[in-house]
């Protein structure tokens, strides 16, 4: 219950974060894609917060033996860079670019009860779907 409640907190912070820093407007997002036209750099902004405050966090809490509130870390050991990797990258990036969302805005979006945010979401869960339909390793 505890690790609920805190990743409910994690979740809502995460959504004030996104939505003041106007991640969650897909028009924001689209300028700030568009390198050759109207662009907004300001996203970089946001973007280089974020990475450093991960870049420290994670250099001081993966000192830790353990997770306070899991039994283990769930880290990728995966070192290459591959195909599905930079196909999967690519698709993701063209998503990107033509909704305006990546997924964290998309749900977060769904809190203010927006249609294209419901059809990302969705998107996305049939994308997964798919994904285990058609390529997972049985």
């Amino acid at each position: 219950m505890k690790q609920n409640l805190i990743a409910l907190l994690c979740g809502i912070i995460f959504g004030i974060g996104l939505s003041l820093s106007q991640m969650i407007n897909p028009n924001k997002v689209l300028n700030f894609l568009d390198i050759t036209g109207n662009w907004d750099p300001s996203l970089i902004f946001v973007m280089m917060g974020a990475l450093a405050v991960a870049f420290v966090s994670f250099k001081w809490i993966l000192k830790r033996p353990t997770p306070i509130l899991a039994e283990s870390f769930h880290i990728s050991r995966k070192l290459s860079v591959d195909k599905p990797l930079l196909l999967g990258a690519a698709i993701f990036g063209i998503g990107w670019g033509m909704s305006g969302y990546c997924p964290g805005p998309a749900v977060t979006g769904l809190g203010l009860l927006s249609l294209e945010s419901v059809i990302m979401v969705v998107a996305i869960y049939l994308g997964f779907f798919a994904y285990n339909l058609f390529f997972e390793q049985k």
